[in-house]
């Protein structure tokens, strides 16, 4: 695949996923709510930052990544 994020998008999203999976640790929620709020899409984010690809980037037609002229 591709890569469609740009470097400071990669390290948006393993910060975002970083304070995620910290929030469902420590969040006062159901263990339940703490794995579909936060930790599933903790995981979605950090493996999108160190893939460098986005699924919802693709179908949408968005890419962060600099345009490299030839």
């Amino acid at each position: 695949m591709t890569k469609n994020l740009a470097s400071w998008d990669r390290v948006g999203r393993g910060i975002a996923a970083a304070l995620m999976a910290a929030g469902a640790v420590m969040a006062p929620l159901p263990l339940v709510a703490r794995v579909a709020a936060l930790a599933l899409p903790a995981v979605y984010m950090a493996f999108t930052a160190l893939r460098g690809t986005c699924l919802g980037y693709r179908m949408m037609g968005i890419s962060t990544c600099p345009v490299t002229k030839s």
